[in-house]
């Protein structure tokens, strides 16, 4: 949105140096700005501060600072960090009713990826990008927004109790979405229904007037309906109002259904690989209707979603594989999911390159002893990359992915073959999913 320097001031309670200009947008990195937007240095690892003559001359138009004035036009304010949610929150006054908060333990991203494709159907429409899901994401979503935007659609991550409601704050939605509550960030919140409790402020910040899209397969999620006075509308694959019939796959594992709803009947065909995206599909499907989008819209928009990058993407190789690269993240369930996703593949032989599962807490262990044990069952060998727990013996537990590749050179994949790589993302094996679909 542009906002003018005067303007900035004025959200974020600062001052501003040097000349006025407009501003259109916003970045926190010097090295992705954009000719006329405002560089907001936030002080973390790095102070960047250090980066605002880096971004002038990259052509932001102004920057905010808690520090010395230099070159440029500066907004000085206290905090960078907490002025970015004020111009945030400046940025929301300036939409209308249909802003959507989507959060949940498993399948955020996937759900806003396909919910933004159903409401561009009907409304211009901005969403997060990637993960921008935080205290510095959610605001930079709203404040990028184009202006005209009439429907903005925002990811809300958290690592404890309380933040889903800070961002609720600057935010305000007015369509709630929660997928899953699982063991996720265990490490923060505690215990699963801690993590129900942090999921669930997004239900109670929500209007009179709004609408909470909720998961009736989920108990946990299912139960938030009494934490809201808006209205209720449900969503499964086991029950919901909105719900699914007939699901099959085709060889890329795209699913078909017959999405059932209180507006109507539509056939669903997905673009994107995996049984599990079906019950995130409904998901946006339940938010799209509750925004007013027509149910043949929605199916439009389904089929023509894309998911964000090192999701559930299935690459054929020329060399005869096949590598399904979901290694943006992972926690137990997804693991699940992905891992039955590759059983469902027609395959010579199965591999999965996996990598830790981060914050789970004091059940770690066990629950990457679980996904070892799944993939034994289905047959999937596990190539573990320093991840003992797994379960892969001799050459299979490798160090680092130098030699997870090295493993898999040696045993010669070929036509038929198929692998999931998958892991935190700090374990970068997107670095392997790269070097196995290289060209």
């Amino acid at each position: 949105m542009r906002f003018t320097t005067t303007e900035v001031a004025d959200a974020t309670g600062g001052e501003v140096f040097g000349r006025e200009a407009s501003v259109d947008g916003a970045s926190i990195d010097s090295r992705l700005v954009q000719p006329g937007q405002l560089f907001v240095p936030i002080v973390a690892e790095r102070d960047g501060h250090d980066f605002i003559t880096t971004a002038v001359r990259a052509g932001a138009s102004a920057y905010l600072t808690s520090e010395m004035i230099g070159a440029g036009t500066a907004i000085r304010v206290a905090d960078t960090a907490v002025a970015l949610s004020a111009l945030g929150s400046a940025a929301r006054d300036r939409l209308g009713d249909r802003v959507v908060g989507i959060t949940g333990s498993v399948g955020k991203t996937s759900l806003k990826d396909l919910l933004a494709s159903v409401a561009a159907t009907t409304y211009r429409t901005a969403a997060s990008v990637g993960s921008f899901n935080n205290e510095l994401g959610l605001p930079l979503t709203l404040v990028n927004a184009p202006d005209g935007t009439e429907c903005a659609v925002l990811e809300m991550g958290a690592r404890g109790i309380g933040h889903i409601a800070e961002l609720c704050t600057v935010g305000r939605p007015t369509i709630g979405v929660v997928t899953l509550v699982a063991g996720v960030h265990l490490e923060a919140f505690g215990t699963l229904d801690d993590v129900a409790q942090g999921k669930g402020e997004l239900i109670e910040g929500l209007p009179a007037s709004g609408t909470a899209v909720l998961n009736a397969d989920d108990p946990r999620v299912a139960a938030m309906a009494h934490r809201t006075e808006a209205t209720v509308l449900t969503f499964g694959q086991e029950g919901g109002e909105v719900h699914a019939a007939h699901i099959t796959l085709d060889e890329h594992l795209h699913p078909t259904f017959e999405l059932r709803s209180p507006w109507g009947v539509a056939d669903v065909h997905l673009a994107i690989a995996g049984r599990h995206q079906v019950i995130n599909a409904l998901g946006a499907a339940a938010a799209g209707l509750a925004l007013g989008v027509g149910i043949e819209q929605v199916a439009e928009g389904l089929g023509g979603a894309r998911l964000s990058a090192l999701r559930m993407d299935l690459v054929n190789v020329a060399a005869g594989y096949r590598v399904l690269d979901d290694s943006y993240n992972a926690n137990p369930t997804s693991m699940a999911a992905a891992l039955r996703a590759i059983d469902e593949l027609p395959a010579n032989r199965r591999f999965a390159v996996l990598g830790t599962m981060n914050e789970l807490g004091d059940e770690q262990e066990q629950l990457h002893r679980s996904v070892g044990a799944l993939a034994d069952e289905l047959g999937i060998r596990i190539i573990s990359v320093a991840q003992p727990w797994y379960g892969a013996e001799g050459d299979d537990a490798v160090a680092d992915t130098g030699a997870a590749l090295e493993r898999l050179r040696e045993l010669g994949l070929g036509d038929g073959d198929v692998v999931l790589v998958k892991a935190s993302r700090s374990a970068g094996l997107e670095r392997v999913a790269a070097a196995l679909t290289a060209p």
